[in-house]
């Protein structure tokens, strides 16, 4: 049993999948089989392995097309005599250690990694103890070898680089590789086919979705009927075993063979890549002719799998049984006993000796056992049932936190010309930056004190290379495992993520609204590959928001992180972002048309909750947290109005004495703190300066970059800032409010955003004074006479009361509760812009 399941990659089980769920443009008729990466470990030499065509393993030692990283060491078997010189040789990992492919096409990968454990005079290689991942997933755990092994992986990969890890157990082990196989699997069909059928030991039975996006693992592979099939007669070096020791009654079972030369393949099925011609040349049919009447209801095969785990089956066809087209062949095919196909080859393509195949997904059940059989139809003409061909492969599920490790590379003569080049340039940049950091130390008033600057882990990668176990400065044993929902609790709460479930799409990915087996209404947010966001921004949601609880800040409910899977469950905010409900972009044009019915009390109120959430995170969390992407998208609205701020992507976390952090930029344009920016100093006063422009736009019902206006109107920032210093900031308030604002309001209002969007981040409030500022000024909207329907709408200053000297109160000393302001001021909600969405599902700027 090892033997076959060291030695039965599992390549073609995927292909009618792969237009459907990823960008693999390559035709069939295209395709050409790769020559990349085939790599020779350990060695100094390539190895040539025979095949059709043959593969050509280069020396891991001196090759250009990839880097390794990492303490290695190379070793040698003693004893050559007995073992291919692919496996003479292998690289030792005492350390973490990776290597990068540079990957140039988006798509499904077979990777298969070669282990032999011979003795040298360094190294017994079945001492070793390891762990290998690969960009995100982990293939192997705990891993070891005692003989020869060949373990092979189907990966989705939408990234440029490739990473391949190994990670010995313990600091006295290590690990090791002889050979490693990475190349793009063939897209062999024009047309897209449905996911496959789901079936549970119960009987149950569905369509499995997401089937990609996990990672999945050879367990067996065999030639029905037909005799061993080496790599060197497969059409992409896969090894098919004989099927005789799985048929639980061998009796039952006769052979069958083709005598022509070669299936008809047809063109949208089945091809020479999803097996080899000898595969569909010899099948087993039901013995339906013993003359000791001793005939059979089916024939079953046994499979010793994984207990309560899914699997996927590709089961394989070709009508070579049949002596006529006229003799109508059907059967039944079973997984377990509760579940029967019906398998009409005619139906299916329409002639004799043309290959075809069926898939699914079957859960094992305690018994560790997969039992698949077939047994004769009574409506068949001809009463028996035949198999080629099966292929079983592991979904790996349950990813773990993988840390890849990418450490510089050694120096090598190639580089030196280009190192000098660099050198001049790095030199050049210096001097830019020294002139920068000379210009924000001698412009920008002293802070306090100093920071210890934290490493920013973030990105806009899908996997960030880390040694340290951190996310955004948050440490990733901090994940609330209590949240973690498995991914078919995701597929029963969006239906198979039904489409017509989609409330939007933004830079993480795509959100459902959902309903779980509670009855609880969720939104479902699911990371899509090639998005710009990855593993690290998901992992700084989940602990950020499993740490906080805040009436304006929006719930983690749970999420998901099975294998490359990443998917947020937050509380459903019935209505939606804010910016839904201030104005509507039109189209490619980008101009803006306000659109809100929110009156100014009602906004103020939005605000003001919004500035509580965001105080909440400064300072009352005990974490410090940096929002770092505040912006009228990431303020959301539930059933009630109530404001609550979210989207923790890009936080980061710092201790509360501490005043700034230094990072690489992230946020959005038209948020971003200039400061910030210039100097790459990030402080809770940059949350300020993006609230600052968030305050702009609920007055003034424009987006924070128009592109569609001249110039000097193109920055809301900028604008708003020109007419609140000439006192005249009622010149671009939203149409919908003109003459509805008390001045005194106003003129508060006002003065909070000049603050917020001060130059340098010491002279911004912190969001508690804001928190003061902006209830001051809806206490003065508050103090506004009531008029008759028939008085001019137009505010008279003269019976306003008099604005004290604002900047005399001590707004800081004044405790602030978040359930002090009341929301009875919604009194006509019916008529408000209300769509279902989550989080970013608008956004087009930034992230």
């Amino acid at each position: 049993m090892e033997t076959l399941r060291s030695h039965n990659p599992l390549l073609s089980l995927l292909f009618l999948y792969l237009l459907q769920f990823s960008s693999l443009s390559l035709l069939s008729s295209a395709y050409t089989l790769p020559n990349k990466y085939f790599i020779n470990c350990g060695s100094n030499s390539d190895v040539s392995v025979t095949g059709a065509p043959t593969r050509n393993f280069i020396s891991d030692e001196n090759s250009g097309s990839f880097s390794l990283f990492g303490e290695t060491s190379s070793v040698s078997d003693t004893n050559t005599s007995n073992s291919s010189p692919l496996y003479q040789t292998a690289r030792i990992f005492t350390n973490p250690s990776s290597y990068v492919l540079q990957i140039d096409q988006s798509g499904t990968y077979m990777v298969r990694l070669h282990f032999n454990a011979f003795s040298s005079s360094k190294k017994n290689l079945s001492n070793a103890q390891f762990n290998v991942s690969a960009s995100g997933f982990s293939l192997l755990s705990n891993f070891s070898v005692q003989n020869l092994i060949i373990n092979e992986f189907m990966l989705t990969i939408n990234v440029s680089e490739f990473i391949i890890s190994f990670t010995p157990t313990q600091k006295s082990s290590f690990a090791f590789a002889n050979a490693i196989e990475v190349f793009l699997v063939p897209n062999i069909t024009d047309v897209s086919t449905p996911p496959p059928n789901y079936v549970t030991p119960s009987g149950a039975r569905g369509t499995y979705d997401g089937l990609l996006s996990q990672a999945l693992h050879t367990v067996y592979r065999a030639n029905v009927g037909g005799p061993l099939i080496t790599p060197a007669k497969d059409t992409l070096w896969r090894n098919w075993v004989s099927d005789d020791d799985y048929l639980v009654t061998p009796n039952a079972a006769k052979k069958s063979e083709f005598h022509s030369d070669r299936p008809v393949y047809q063109t949208g099925g089945a091809t020479e890549y999803s097996a080899p011609d000898l595969v569909y040349q010899t099948a087993k049919k039901l013995n339906v002719n013993s003359s000791a009447g001793s005939n059979f209801f089916n024939m079953t095969w046994r499979f010793n799998v994984s207990k309560n785990a899914p699997h996927f089956v590709r089961v394989h066809f070709c009508d070579i049984v049949s002596t006529s087209i006229n003799d109508v062949l059907q059967f039944n095919l079973y997984r377990y006993s509760k579940f029967s196909q019906n398998i009409y080859p005619y139906n299916v393509v329409g002639q004799l000796a043309v290959p075809f195949y069926q898939d699914f997904v079957v859960d094992s059940d305690n018994s560790g056992f997969l039992d698949i059989s077939i047994g004769p139809r009574n409506d068949s003409i001809i009463k028996t049932a035949f198999l080629n061909g099966v292929e079983i492969m592991e979904v790996i599920t349950g990813l773990g936190l993988v840390t890849e490790v990418k450490k510089p590379p050694k120096k090598h003569l190639f580089v030196v010309v280009g190192s000098v080049i660099g050198s001049v340039a790095s030199l050049l940049m210096l001097v830019v930056v020294v002139v920068v950091c000379l210009n924000c130390k001698r412009a920008k008033p002293v802070e306090t004190s100093v920071w210890q600057a934290i490493p920013d882990y973030g990105g806009g990668s899908s996997y960030v290379s880390t040694t340290e176990r951190t996310v955004n400065g948050f440490p990733l044993d901090d994940l609330n495992l209590g949240l973690k929902l498995s991914f078919q609790e995701i597929l029963f709460a969006t239906n198979n993520f039904d489409t017509k479930l989609m409330i939007g799409a933004g830079g993480f990915g795509k959100v459902y609204k959902a309903t779980l087996r509670n009855g609880m209404k969720v939104a479902v947010k699911r990371s899509e590959p090639g998005n710009g966001q990855g593993r690290p921004e998901f992992h700084t949601e989940i602990i950020v928001l499993s740490s906080i609880r805040h009436r304006h800040l929006v719930s983690l409910i749970g999420y998901c992180d099975e294998r490359s899977e990443m998917i947020l469950v937050y509380e459903f905010m019935e209505k939606g972002t804010l910016r839904d409900h201030l104005y509507i972009l039109n189209g490619e044009s980008q101009k803006s048309s306000s659109q809100s019915e929110l009156s100014w009390n009602q906004r103020l109120q939005l605000c003001i909750g919004a500035a509580k959430g965001l105080d909440y995170l400064h300072n009352s969390s005990g974490r410090g947290i940096i929002h770092r992407d505040v912006k009228s998208t990431n303020i959301l609205l539930d059933e009630d109005y109530v404001a609550k701020v979210a989207d923790f992507g890009l936080s980061r976390l710092g201790d509360l004495d501490q005043t700034h952090v230094s990072t690489g930029v992230k946020g959005s344009f038209g948020y971003l703190d200039p400061e910030y920016f210039r100097c790459l100093q990030l402080t809770q006063k940059s949350d300020a300066y993006s609230f600052g422009v968030v305050l702009l736009e609920v007055l003034c019902a424009r987006p924070a970059i128009n592109n569609s206006l001249p110039g000097k109107e193109e920055n809301l920032a900028e604008w708003g800032l020109f007419w609140q210093k000439k006192g005249q900031l009622e010149n671009i308030v939203d149409p919908l409010l003109v003459g509805k604002i008390n001045p005194n309001s106003l003129r508060k209002f006002g003065e909070t955003v000049e603050k917020c969007l001060k130059e340098y981040g010491v002279q911004r409030p912190n969001m508690n004074d804001v928190v003061w500022d902006l209830e001051y000024a809806l206490q003065l909207q508050q103090t506004a006479r009531h008029r008759e329907p028939h008085e001019d709408s137009t505010t008279d200053a003269s019976w306003v009361l008099p604005v004290p000297a604002i900047q005399q109160l001590p707004s800081h000393s004044i405790p602030i509760d978040e359930y002090d302001i009341p929301m009875d001021d919604f009194t006509d909600t019916s008529r408000l812009y209300a769509q279902g969405v989550f989080s970013m599902l608008n956004i087009d700027d930034g992230r």
